[in-house]
């Protein structure tokens, strides 16, 4: 009988100690999206927080080069992955923003990486590079759309934004102007976030 009793004050100092861990996280979270609330107007209206923040992410990704490269490589700093295609026209019409918000916000802690689903890989890419002249924003591909299937995208353009320890912050489907005040102000807001 005490034993029956004991465990089941264990059980419940347990479930008393998850639920407040839990509660917290969630009131975290909800103040984040209360914050950028007032962010979320004109082209970023469509950006949606992530509610919960994830845990860090081991993504991979295919360089120019030939070579494999992990996202650990950009750790410290906030990520904005950009997915995208050659064949993708809204895709097309977005580059030109995302180029102007590497320019104006890329550095010692945030970059925008524009990673590609084409098949093709750089076959198909290289050439588009040629026609469109897309100087100083970072490119790769998404072999097998293996990063892509990790973060849940299901259509392009989507872009991703991870913290610097490579957690989800949120994500946006669909075109974006990332070049715009509401845009450079929510990359501003999470430029000051830590974790």
């Amino acid at each position: 009988m005490h034993k029956t009793v004991l465990i089941s004050i264990v059980f419940i100092a347990l479930g008393t100690a998850m639920w407040g861990f839990f509660e917290q996280k969630s009131s975290k979270n909800k103040a984040i999206t209360n914050t950028i609330a007032p962010l979320l107007t004109g082209g970023m209206k469509n950006f949606t927080p992530a509610d919960p923040v994830g845990p860090p992410m081991k993504l991979e990704v295919l360089a120019q080069n030939g070579k494999i490269l992990s996202l650990n490589k950009f750790r410290g700093k906030l990520l904005l992955i950009n997915f995208w295609a050659t064949w993708c026209t809204p895709c097309i019409l977005e580059m030109p923003s995302l180029v102007t918000l590497q320019r104006r916000r890329g550095g010692s802690d945030f970059t925008v990486l524009a990673v590609s689903q084409d098949f093709q890989e750089w076959k198909a890419i290289n050439p588009f590079l040629e026609r469109y002249k897309l100087d100083g924003l970072p490119i790769y591909v998404d072999r097998k759309s293996a990063a892509g299937s990790k973060l849940k995208v299901i259509g392009l353009p989507t872009s991703v934004l991870l913290s610097p320890t490579g957690k989800v912050l949120g994500h946006l489907k669909g075109v974006a102007e990332w070049d715009s005040p509401e845009a450079l102000a929510l990359i501003d807001f999470y430029r000051g976030m830590r974790g």
